[in-house]
């Protein structure tokens, strides 16, 4: 594809260093380290401006308001979201055929869309509903009378547990499993755990993404949700009942526990523990490895376990390896204090 070409296609301009800058022919995309004179890269974070002057790309994606440059780059209001875009051009993913593979096992009340692959070994179970052109691979597992929307593409070893939902274009990756049950048990007298049945589904609304080896546990009533685009990350556990908000992002490793709520827009980084019955609200953003315990108010950003206003805790961690040096001096004070009231009893 010719430089001027991918720029139409992204809706960038071209800003050439050279008049046949635009004929240039672009095989791929590539980050700025790796990429080649035939590929294009791109600068979304001005930290890493420096870098592009080492760079042998091709050409670079940039912000409008980018210098100069020595390459020719493509002027973008949204550089990270036009460099996503300009992957799909260039790589696509393999794409089954429609149809049932024979080694699958698919009841006979089970209804598949028009366009729907079932892979080899995949497992379709009773009253299952498949909508028109999902991709399930194979050894997918999908439990009695669950319902798959439209244009989803379940990864190999996947499974979606009884009754349970998921909207059109949801995406789970390798080894995710939707429905499994909560971690529900009632306390005999004798110490002993009695099973608390878990009726309720996961729901997954449209356009959700679930990243590999991650859970949402079916509910003890009710249902567990994960509203529209959603998008979880690997390793993450989304207890019974939770409610996960519109566009919200959980990444790796973070652990909500049952009956936990998040607003829309809400992110959580890495390895955060939230405690469960309290609710995250709009746009809240907390930071890596924190502990939620409590209610968090709308467009906060938190940090530290127990989680507090990011900015106060980053002044906390600052001055947390003086303490040592701080109790010394206090206690230094405190002697000198006590000597001085002495002398002056003393007078």
């Amino acid at each position: 594809m010719k430089l001027k070409e991918l720029a139409a296609r992204l809706g960038c301009e071209l800003r050439a260093a050279q008049p046949e800058d635009g004929e240039k022919e672009i095989t791929g995309v590539a980050g700025m380290e790796q990429a080649g004179p035939g590929e294009v890269t791109f600068l979304a974070n001005p930290k890493y401006a420096h870098k592009v002057k080492d760079t042998r790309a091709g050409a670079i994606l940039v912000s409008r308001e980018a210098g100069p440059l020595h390459i020719p780059a493509l002027e973008s209001e949204n550089p990270y979201l036009d460099f996503a875009r300009a992957l799909e051009l260039f790589y696509q993913p393999p794409s089954p055929k429609p149809g049932i593979h024979p080694a699958a096992v698919v009841a006979e009340t089970a209804e598949i869309g028009e366009g729907a692959s079932i892979g080899a070994y995949a497992v379709i179970g009773e009253r299952v509903k498949v909508g028109r052109g999902t991709v399930i691979h194979p050894l997918v597992v999908v439990y009695e009378g669950a319902e798959i929307g439209e244009n989803c593409v379940l990864h190999a070893q996947s499974t979606v547990r009884e009754f349970c939902r998921l909207g059109d274009r949801v995406i789970l990756q390798n080894g995710v499993v939707i429905g499994a049950d909560g971690f529900g048990f009632a306390k005999r007298k004798d110490g002993t755990h009695y099973k608390i049945v878990q009726s309720g589904p996961a729901v997954l609304e449209d356009d959700v993404e679930v990243q590999s080896l991650s859970s949402v546990d079916r509910a003890t009533v009710g249902e567990t949700r994960v509203k529209r685009g959603a998008k979880i990350d690997s390793l993450v556990q989304v207890g019974h009942a939770c409610v996960v908000g519109e566009d919200n992002i959980i990444c790796a490793q973070t652990g909500l526990a049952g009956s936990s709520v998040l607003g829309r827009n809400v992110l959580l980084a890495g390895q955060v523990g939230v405690s469960g019955h309290l609710t995250i609200h709009d746009n809240v953003v907390v930071y890596a490895q924190s502990g939620i315990g409590g209610d968090v108010e709308a467009g906060s950003v938190v940090s530290g376990s127990p989680a507090f206003d990011a900015g106060q805790w980053r002044r906390a961690v600052t001055a947390f390896p003086r303490l040592p040096e701080l109790v010394k001096t206090v206690r230094q004070l405190e002697k000198r204090i006590a000597e001085l009231e002495s002398r002056l009893k003393g007078e």
